[in-house]
């Protein structure tokens, strides 16, 4: 029976294509957890959502597996059974989650898709041995799938997390200095999750066979996707629901975080950014009051608008990439459909 995803007049639902990644790759997702030593399983598990915080099985929000989609897609799309391309999504989403059980104790976050962070429940040491678990263990998948191009698909992976990394450090960096110009500020992103996603389609195209004008082609389409989705993520983490996003309104804003539309902001030379640079770099803890004041002035300085307006040209770019990588129709569409999704929901 073929692994391919079945098509009602060649069209799926983004929904559909989800449902389908994820039950093709949870199963290799958790072999590769298991093989982790107890306590790190344990954690990374709970992470996953996969069970609670005494190992109990739990039916939590696992996230929507975009990266893993991709991957699955891209390979589909250079004529490979999408199957071919799983142990590249498994390594994917263990890198992507290596990086959150991380980015949460960095960054402080005490809830993610509607729980406690990992840290919050383990501790800080356990969550931060839990992602290196997964980071070793997406580098043990790709290098024993078996893979002819499983050598060079390691070696870009590694590239990615160096990549990543990179992006993480600058942005810490930039909490602490009250000059960040913008174009690093979009560097950073590039960085920290064009990267990822750019790596994502990358591989799913080196694992379906494609030939190496195709994979850079799906490097690219990802590269933009990657920082479209980073500038709506960075609106969301202002004006994001809460009910949705699992964290408090205007999470970012509390922590000073310089983001996208808030570099925007407090580069444009306007009252509103003047105003806004005065409360971004103050020491004092902020009020509830101040950051529903600094959203205003994000607002108001054009950093909402700027974002916006990006993230609709990036995707695009990443749709012009697609096309010229020549894929097979039906991925062609499902890919186009969830870049819309990834994108589309603005703040």
């Amino acid at each position: 029976m073929s692994t391919s995803m079945q098509r009602v007049g060649g069209r799926r639902s983004t929904a559909e294509v989800l449902a389908f990644s994820r039950s093709r790759v949870e199963p290799a997702l958790r072999a590769a957890v298991d093989a982790l030593p107890g306590p790190v399983r344990q954690v990374a598990g709970y992470h996953f959502g996969w069970w609670d915080e005494h190992g109990h099985p739990a039916r939590s929000d696992g996230g929507k597996a975009l990266r893993p989609a991709l991957v699955l897609l891209a390979a589909e799309a250079v004529g490979a059974d999408p199957g071919t391309a799983v142990p590249a999504a498994v390594a994917v989403e263990l890198v992507h989650n290596f990086s959150l059980l991380h980015d949460d104790v960095m960054d402080g976050d005490v809830t993610r898709r509607h729980r406690p962070t990992a840290w919050r429940v383990f501790g800080q040491a356990a969550a931060i041995l839990a992602g290196d678990g997964l980071l070793t263990g997406a580098l043990d998948v790709v290098t024993a799938s078996g893979h002819p191009s499983a050598q060079h698909a390691a070696r870009m992976l590694i590239g990615a997390v160096q990549d990543l990394v990179a992006g993480q450090s600058a942005d810490m960096g930039f909490e602490i200095r009250s000059d960040v110009e913008l174009p690093e500020c979009i560097d950073m992103a590039r960085a920290k999750t064009g990267a990822l996603l750019a790596t994502a389609c990358a591989l799913g195209a080196l694992y379906g066979g494609g030939r190496p004008d195709q994979v850079e082609r799906f490097r690219a389409f990802g590269d933009r996707l990657g920082l479209a989705f980073q500038h709506v993520d960075d609106l969301i983490g202002i004006w994001g629901d809460p009910s949705v996003t699992g964290k408090p309104v205007y999470s970012d804003l509390y922590s000073r975080k310089k983001s996208l539309p808030v570099v925007a902001a407090l580069t444009s030379d306007t009252a509103a950014g003047r105003e806004l640079s005065a409360l971004y770099h103050g020491g004092q803890p902020l009020t509830e009051g101040e950051v529903s004041r600094m959203a205003e002035l994000i607002d108001a300085a054009g950093g909402r608008a700027w974002s916006r307006a990006q993230s609709d040209v990036l995707l695009r770019e990443a749709l012009e990439h697609l096309a010229s990588a020549t894929p097979a129709p039906g991925a062609a569409a499902d890919l186009d459909a969830l870049a819309a999704l990834i994108v589309g929901r603005h703040h």
